[in-house]
């Protein structure tokens, strides 16, 4: 298995968040990454290696251009503002509602910035730009280094993560979609049909929206049921995908406090559905925050279960890219990684 590592994630480094009316200090921080790096090391899991350069113009055919431009210019944009703005991170304060308009590019800063922000979880720093695009380059790097023979699998070991960032939308800690791109390079590269998987506690709503009227990229997401879980609009049973895609979307919500036995049932049954969609190759959302332990989300999951959600993956027997996505309890999320590629291998 290949590892691409992120050589660029410490440069997104959130202060703080807002978290139900107050500042908080950020869950997703740079150790995340760190503790994942030192513990595939520590087992002997893969091969790590640097990403290249980001393929800008893949990013455009799933990111809105106009999106993109604004992520590469908003720090400069908020120092420009005032210099003072250096000391905090980019947080939004105002959406555009329902009635209101998208359409038109706002001149004001704060009104750019919550019209791509759906959250004000997900501070913008003065290195997320670089951090995200280094990541995005992970993941392609990753499918077509599987597309290509070099490997069977591989993994993007990066940060911020991805599944909630939408064609011209961030939010859920995510800025530009990761497993989308995987999904994406790997149909560029040959596969008629590819498969996301995504299996964070959290929907992931972006990677959703993204092949919603596709038909060629099954997305099958087991996650906290959105009726009392982030990302609350989006997750239900009854997103079936429409258009072309009507058919290839697949929600499995589970309610708070699932246990691993009801949760393994779920993922027996997206895998099922992977196997009828007649996917080529796979892309993994992998997120731990499953983890009983994680402090932000509320499924049973133990150490002990990650190797058999690992086995149960390579029972697919499909070509593999493993995308890094959520899980918060940092000083267990190696061991909990580490224990998923592990059954894999195994598998």
């Amino acid at each position: 298995m290949l590892i691409f590592h992120n050589p660029q994630h410490q440069r997104h480094a959130g202060r703080q968040e807002m978290f139900r009316g107050r500042l908080v200090d950020c869950h997703e921080v740079p150790a995340r990454q760190e503790h994942v790096f030192e513990a595939l090391k520590r087992r002997g899991i893969g091969t790590l290696q640097e990403p290249g350069a980001p393929d800008m113009a893949l990013l455009r055919r799933i990111h809105a251009p106009h999106y993109l431009d604004f992520l590469a210019r908003a720090w400069d944009d908020w120092i420009a503002l005032d210099p003072a703005n250096e000391a905090v991170d980019v947080l939004p304060s105002v959406w555009p509602g329902k009635g209101l308009r998208y359409d038109v590019e706002p001149l004001n800063f704060s009104a750019q910035v919550g019209r791509y922000a759906f959250d004000a979880g997900t501070p913008l720093t003065a290195g997320t730009w670089a951090a995200a695009l280094a990541g995005a380059a992970c993941a392609t790097d990753a499918a077509r280094a599987v597309a290509s023979g070099e490997a069977r699998s591989a993994m993007a070991l990066t940060r911020p993560p991805g599944h909630h960032a939408g064609a011209d939308f961030y939010g859920g800690y995510c800025f530009l979609n990761n497993s989308a791109l995987a999904a994406q390079a790997l149909r560029d590269a040959g596969a008629a049909r590819v498969a996301v998987l995504d299996v964070d506690y959290h929907h992931g709503n972006g990677t959703q929206s993204i092949f919603y009227e596709r038909g060629d990229v099954f997305t099958a997401s087991l996650h906290g049921d959105p009726r009392t879980e982030y990302p609350f609009y989006l997750g239900y049973a009854d997103e079936l995908g429409s258009g072309a895609g009507l058919g290839a979307n697949l929600n499995l919500p589970l309610p708070a406090g699932t246990d691993f036995d009801t949760w393994l049932q779920a993922l027996d049954e997206a895998i099922a559905a992977v196997r009828r969609h007649g996917a080529e190759a796979l892309v993994v959302a992998l997120g731990v925050d499953t983890f009983e332990g994680d402090p932000i989300s509320k499924f049973k999951l133990r150490a002990e279960d990650y190797p058999r959600v690992g086995e149960r993956i390579a029972g697919l027997g499909l070509p593999t890219i493993f995308v890094m996505e959520g899980g918060y309890a940092v000083a267990a999320l190696g061991e909990n990684v580490a224990g998923v590629l592990e059954g894999y291998l195994a598998g």
